[in-house]
């Protein structure tokens, strides 16, 4: 049965890139009213996505670019880098959580998007010293979908072929202000905004909701230690093995090389994936 997406609704994420998107899954925007349709219910088709190949060499390199090794055919690398010539390119955006040095441009621009606990002060991922955004109302997820849909079409616009949006699992930093159905919501706004950009998108992390990734949009998935923990098989049954593992200890390595070398992209980075050129870097893979 198609359900048609409402005309308002439409109006109201047209700013968004969203109208397109849901337009593509849900059959289309009732009405005739909407720029660029021409006819009742006729839209224009989003741009074609790419998805990266299964198991190819990957460099994991958002702490700073540098020279991908040798057989390497698809990198991550910060949004405010630039693409890698010739190769898969996926741009790492922090979609749920906000970095630490730009806290306090958060604080200046959208305060009210960053979680607060019931005194007032924000809700830390200590780990990473990084304030956790506050996507518990459909409201501020669509205030944030604005700002990091902003950052997505970026990365298109840059040359990337797709995103990595991390933290999907920022509610089990949250001390419980928010639900996995919170970031469910988010981050199946963040794969129609990509998908309208023509970008393919990545779940990071949260294995618990690998089975649902696909059906929220997410093409492939990025795995912190998965081999250190023994998940590499939930995001590799959901994604077809499109899974790019990053390993931080040598047993991590050790473990998902073992079972799943021949079949996902692996690599052993040091915990802060700095350049090649700095003194603690460190890479290996299988």
């Amino acid at each position: 049965m198609v359900h048609r997406v409402p005309r308002a609704l439409c109006r109201a994420l047209a700013a968004t890139a969203l109208c397109g998107a849901l337009t593509l899954a849900s059959g289309g925007c009732t009405g005739s009213d909407e720029k660029g349709t021409g006819a009742p219910g006729r839209t224009t088709a989003p741009p074609k996505v790419t998805l990266p190949e299964p198991g190819v060499g990957f460099d994991y390199q958002i702490g700073g670019s540098y020279p991908p090794p040798a057989g390497v055919r698809a990198v991550s690398r910060d949004r405010a880098a630039k693409p890698a010539p010739g190769l898969y390119n996926i741009c790492y955006v922090n979609a749920f959580q906000a970095q630490p040095d730009t806290e306090d441009w958060w604080r200046s621009h959208h305060p009210g998007l960053l979680l607060r606990d019931d005194e007032g002060a924000l809700v830390i991922d200590r780990d990473w010293d990084e304030a956790v955004l506050d996507i518990s109302t459909p409201a501020k997820r669509g205030q944030l979908a604005e700002v990091v849909g902003e950052w997505i079409d970026d990365c298109a616009t840059a040359g990337y072929q797709a995103v990595e949006a991390d933290n999907l699992d920022s509610h089990e930093r949250s001390d419980g202000l928010l639900s996995a159905e919170d970031n469910v919501a988010f981050g199946r706004m963040l794969a129609a905004r990509a998908h309208a950009a023509g970008l393919a998108i990545g779940q990071k992390n949260a294995a618990g909701l690998a089975g649902q990734g696909r059906s929220l949009g997410f093409d492939f998935a990025v795995a912190e230690e998965c081999g250190q923990y023994d998940e590499c098989d939930a995001y590799a049954d959901a994604y077809d093995d499109r899974v790019f593992v990053i390993e931080y200890r040598a047993a991590g390595l050790a473990t998902a090389c073992k079972g799943w070398g021949e079949r996902l992209s692996i690599v052993l980075r040091d915990l802060d994936v700095v350049p090649e050129r700095e003194s603690e870097y460190r890479r290996r893979t299988c």
